[in-house]
């Protein structure tokens, strides 16, 4: 008896939380306002004195524009919170302590770290021994629109991680985390009773437990309790929003929806979820759980988040499976595991993932990629299409890894660029625990999880407790999962060396064309069934391996994909004879997926446009897939409508990346154009280039530095618009150094430039930054300054332009580069002098040197004002200035300039003025396109 006594003891010791908070909290619906009374008895449960107690604050982060979160904000292009008005935003104030004796604590926080708060005890707290604290406090909550937590319309507030936690104490300290937007708090485990009093007019839902319901004073008052809690969450809204589901196993309180569903529909889909996750997993170990709509847009399954109701593939109810499914599996594990959220992220991430895998293993078998589109017979031929649900999995990881942007899945999850936080990352550690559960097969990894989530109902854990239960299930040595595919950036690409075949056996040797040695697999094909699969674990450049043909037509590497290869375009060999081509060409309209089965061209009408070729229809001949590859060509024939003769462009490259250097690409490329540069004349030019790209080496860190070496050919036609003795066919030799870095509150960079040819040659430097302030308004300088080395020519054509650079390398978006009146010569360039005035000397052929400013009156209008320097031959330096406003629409994509007051005096009273307004507008689709993929990479 006394035996089992001491058993449930020491199960209760386990199983009870670290600490315990006794909250009474109010809510002022008028002021977005929380006061909180909160009686903390802090439970020193670790080895060490502690002389002092952290608390994680993340509401604090709200708190101004220059917080870590706002930083990060600013780093991935996010412009609500820092576009945002001072009552829109949150903060924690009014903070007073006292301890057990009455005693005010002092406690500080750091400004660099606004999201913790340290206490400074008066005593030592030793182990197993507690204090009990006292603390009051207001809480400004923030608009939701920022992150989908706060408060929203109609008196809606989405709470989570808003009141005052203890920190997770780990390695001899607490763990301080600034708060990122990235769900990853360290809170330690706590037991919460709160009371919380709200006007009766809204409602509250919550994943604690609810003990009792007091109504009075136009008010109620709800009572919750929660055991053994990290997180926990508070919904309130003006109407009964959430709908609860009662399973066998669990109470699930929910608003995600789909209209297109009835109740009924939606009830049974997630029972039948919860009790999938249970039978993989293992049970919750609360009672209720939340699964709401701001937890899914917080982290959609991406693909499905983009498509419009309207014209959805997929039916009604695997949209509403997919969605209720992604987000319970990650409520359910942010509960369930006590890991360093932030630290052993790739756990979170590989087991949903994981368990999603298998999900529609079991349940939609046959689904596709892009759902019912795969029926129709007119699409049938696309990788697009026809891709297994799962398989996409695979490729999402594979386009970061192309990119060589990939990062270690151990990395910590705030170091991680988004892309790989919140797609790339996630999917390559799910595909590695599928890689490693096909490998060990007697579901190895399956049992693993459950004994692993069975350790977290008991202790505080990290990513050593699953490396170790992991490796003492498994009948085979698996130190290279971990070392090679966890902790590791490394690449995997195999390929046949030689292939031969008999009647009844094929043998085979393989090249490891990475060096990293993993347990691949190898199939053999007859009419696309599986007839025999190897795995070969012990892999050596030398060795040949026989096995029985079973009549296969063809042997591939990797064919089901279980190992997340680099490059899937050489795993296939065909056996049936001589091929010229092991993989047979395949023409595709418009885009695919890359399929690794065939050499793939893609074709695509194309309409383009420029002042003296006119309309340029045509057709786009590429092999860019979504995903990179070292060869590349990129043709454009077009049909010129004015002349009626065929123009175009087009270019070739090879890409070399480098794994393990900052010197991450080196891009080979050699392009040429031909089109019209004057309306009688067409250019020809060829250009063989050399791309040196480099990254520091933190991968979020948006600088970026290129140095580009190229050598450029022009040959153009005689014109009776050109200007009498430039020259039409000519070379030129230019380096130039990128140093770039741009955020939304800040950007910077620096060019300089060298060219030399045999009648020139010329210097120069560009440093261009620009700053957003607080209050919205923005700052933009510019400085250039340029020289000629030496100048022989007899034409102002390879002059330094002061409001309209010639571009004789033919770079730049000029809609009509040989205008010299009407609208097209209106056109501004950020190039040499950019100044919006015509002056009386526009060129200068020995030194130039200007600044440009602008600076914001009112959202995107500013003024601008420009002055410079410019000296030519047998004339004495000269200086010059204007001004006026700019409409900065989008920055350095579309603007128009209105000048005002320059050298040539009052400009807005000329009855010509519409000349005098110059514009920026871009075309391009690639300069676009990174308006939206900034964020993301």
């Amino acid at each position: 008896m006394k035996k089992i006594s001491f058993i449930l003891f020491l199960f209760c010791f386990l199983a009870s939380a670290q600490h315990h908070s006794k909250l009474v909290v109010e809510v002022n619906d008028a002021t977005k306002v929380l006061t909180v009374f909160q009686e903390l008895t802090f439970n020193n449960t670790t080895n060490d004195t502690l002389n002092n107690i952290v608390l994680n604050d993340w509401n604090n982060a709200y708190s101004s524009k220059n917080t870590p979160m706002a930083k990060r904000f600013s780093d991935e292009f996010e412009r609500s919170f820092l576009l945002s008005k001072e009552k829109e935003q949150g903060k924690t104030s009014g903070i007073t302590i006292q301890d057990q004796n009455k005693s005010f604590l002092t406690w500080e926080r750091n400004e660099k770290s606004p999201d913790v708060i340290q206490i400074k005890l008066k005593e030592k707290l030793l182990p197993n021994k507690k204090i009990k604290l006292s603390l009051r406090y207001t809480v400004k909550i923030p608009s939701d629109k920022f992150t989908n937590y706060g408060y929203g319309d109609k008196g809606k507030m989405n709470l989570k991680n808003c009141i005052l936690t203890p920190a997770r104490y780990e390695n001899h300290d607490f763990v301080k985390y600034d708060n990122l937007n990235l769900d990853d708090c360290a809170n330690a485990l706590s037991d919460y009773d709160i009371e919380i009093k709200i006007p009766e007019t809204l409602d509250l839902s919550s994943d604690l437990n609810e003990t009792k319901k007091e109504s009075f004073d136009n008010n109620i008052n709800y009572h919750l309790t929660g055991k053994n809690r990290a997180i926990f969450n508070l919904l309130i809204d003006d109407k009964r929003e959430f709908e609860i589901y009662k399973n066998n196993n669990l109470e699930v309180i929910s608003n995600l929806r789909d209209n297109r569903l009835n109740d009924i529909e939606r009830a049974i889909l997630i029972d039948n979820i919860i009790n999938f996750v249970t039978e993989n997993l293992g049970k919750y170990p609360h009672e209720k759980i939340t699964v709401t709509q701001a937890d899914y847009d917080r982290n959609p399954f991406y693909g499905l988040n983009q498509l419009p109701n309207f014209i959805s593939p997929f039916p009604n109810t695997f949209l509403y499976e997919i969605k209720f499914l992604k987000t319970y599996l990650n409520n359910y594990l942010h509960s369930s595991l006590q890991l360093d959220p932030r630290k052993d992220n790739w756990i979170y991430d590989g087991i949903q993932v994981y368990i999603m895998m298998k999900y529609i293993d079991a349940f939609h078998p046959e689904a596709k990629m892009m759902g019912n589109v795969a029926k129709y017979k007119l699409v049938k031929g696309y990788n697009l299409v026809s891709l297994d649900f799962n398989g996409q999995y695979s490729y999402f990881y594979m386009l970061m890894a192309r990119k060589n942007l990939d990062q270690p899945l151990s990395n910590p999850k705030n170091t991680l660029i988004r892309f790989n936080e919140k797609i790339a990352s996630k999917y390559k550690a799910g595909l590695s625990l599928k890689y490693l559960d096909s490998y060990l097969e007697n579901n190895i990894v399956q049992y693993s999880l459950v004994q692993f989530i069975n350790l977290n109902k008991n202790q505080q854990t990290n990513g050593k407790d699953f490396e170790s239960i992991l490796t003492s299930n498994s009948p085979k040595k698996i130190n290279w999962f971990f070392d090679k595919i966890i902790n590791s950036r490394v690449v995997f690409d195999y390929k046949f060396k030689v292939v031969s075949k008999t009647k009844d056996s094929i043998s085979f040797s393989l090249k490891n064309k990475t060096e990293t040695n993993v347990p691949i697999t190898i199939y053999g094909i007859k009419d696309k069934n599986v007839v025999f699969k190897k795995w070969i674990d012990n892999f050596t450049n030398d060795s040949i391996y026989t096995l029985p043909r079973n009549d296969a037509d063809k042997i591939v590497i990797n064919y089901k994909n279980e190992v997340p290869e680099f490059n899937l375009r050489n795993n296939w060999r065909s056996l049936n004879g001589f091929r010229l081509f092991n993989r047979p060409i395949k023409f595709n309209f418009m885009k695919d997926l890359e399929n690794p089965i065939y050499n793939q061209i893609l074709y695509v009408p194309i309409l383009e446009y420029n002042l003296y070729d006119g309309l340029l229809p045509g057709m786009r001949f590429h092999n860019k897939t979504i995903l990179d590859k070292p060869f590349i060509f990129d043709l454009y024939p077009t049909i010129s409508t004015k002349t009626k003769n065929f123009s175009g462009k087009g270019f070739i490259y090879v890409n070399q990346y480098n794994r393990d250097s900052n010197l991450y690409n080196i891009r080979y490329m050699m392009s040429g154009h031909y089109l019209h540069y004057a309306p009688d004349a067409y250019y020809t030019k060829l250009a063989p280039t050399v791309f040196m790209n480099f990254r520091p080496d933190d991968y979020r860190d948006n600088r970026k530095e290129t140095i580009i070496i190229k050598e450029v050919l022009v040959n153009r036609e005689k014109s009776a618009f050109a200007v009498p003795g430039e020259t039409e066919s000519y070379e030129v030799f230019n380096a130039k150094y990128f140093n770039t870095k741009t955020e939304v509150t800040n950007h910077f960079l620096f060019l300089g430039d060298v060219q030399y040819a045999k009648s020139f040659g010329k210097i120069a430097a560009e440093i261009q930054y620009r700053k957003q302030f607080d209050d919205n308004r923005q700052l933009n300088l510019r400085i250039f300054a340029g020289t000629f080395l030496h100048n022989d020519t007899n034409s102002n054509y390879f002059d330094f332009g002061l409001d309209r650079p010639s571009d004789y390398l033919f770079e730049s978006e000029y809609i009509g580069r040989s205008e010299t009146k009407g609208i097209f010569s209106q056109q501004s360039i950020i190039m040499d002098g950019f100044f919006k005035s015509k002056l009386a000397t526009r060129t200068a052929n020995r030194w130039m040197t200007t600044a440009n400013a602008s600076f914001g009156i009112w959202n995107w209008v500013e003024a601008f004002g420009d002055i410079g320097m410019i000296k030519n031959r047998d004339m004495v330096p000269k200086f010059v200035y204007d001004s006026g406003i700019r409409l900065n629409l989008v920055t350095d994509y579309f603007e128009l300039y209105f000048p005002v007051y320059s050298s040539n005096g009052w400009e807005i009273g000329d009855e010509n003025y519409g000349e005098k307004i110059r514009f920026i507008i871009t075309f391009q689709p690639e300069t676009l396109i990174n308006l939206f993929t900034r964020k993301w990479f």
